[in-house]
């Protein structure tokens, strides 16, 4: 089945304790719902997972991505600050998240295969995300694969600027693979040849 492939991680997961996981974990599932509901994305329509420190999801491909992409970089950053800015540091939400598409099989357990959904893990994984996310300011880095940037990104959808995405090299056991960081600009920023931090064509472990 050809789906979209949404997968969140909770920064810092681990380093909570139980109260604050469970705070975190509730607050992720609201987030997702708010973005399922204004992307169109009915409850029939998506598949979930826990990953106990974060989350990820099939959603039908009827779904159109830039329906999704344009959802994500508008409810995950405004959500993020509504929650974060009425709780203390150390329940402060940081999430990582990473946009694909592709095939997926769904077993008999309920268990899901594919290539795709191994390398946006991987994309997700990656070294270069947790700094992307510590150099921003609104809580959230967000990824996107190739065939999420070609086919979603490139086309200049409105909402979608296709500047603020930057391409960069990732090494996983599998070989190279690229993924396209979001980055906007903002205050004391330029919006053009500034590059990211971790620049385009950098190169990080996984």
């Amino acid at each position: 089945m050809h789906r979209s492939l949404l997968l969140v991680d909770l920064d810092g997961f681990g380093n909570r304790d139980d109260l604050e996981q469970a705070y975190m974990r509730r607050t992720l599932s609201g987030i997702l719902g708010r973005v399922a509901t204004a992307a169109g994305v009915g409850p029939e329509a998506r598949q979930q997972a826990d990953r106990g420190d974060g989350v990820m999801e099939l959603i039908d491909a009827a779904v159109p991505v830039a329906d999704l992409l344009r959802t994500l970089l508008k409810v995950v950053p405004a959500d993020l600050n509504a929650v974060n800015r009425l709780t203390s540091d150390s329940a402060r939400i940081r999430l990582r998240l990473v946009l694909a598409t592709g095939s997926v099989a769904v077993d008999d357990h309920g268990g899901w295969v594919g290539a795709a959904l191994n390398d946006a893990c991987r994309l997700l994984d990656a070294d270069l995300l947790r700094p992307a996310l510590r150099e921003r300011n609104d809580d959230y880095a967000l990824s996107v694969s190739g065939s999420v940037y070609w086919g979603t990104v490139r086309q200049n959808h409105d909402g979608i600027p296709a500047k603020d995405f930057y391409e960069v090299n990732v090494r996983t056991k599998n070989g190279m693979q690229q993924m396209w960081l979001y980055r906007p600009p903002r205050a004391g920023r330029p919006q053009h040849g500034g590059g990211p931090p971790v620049g385009p064509g950098a190169v990080g472990t996984l």
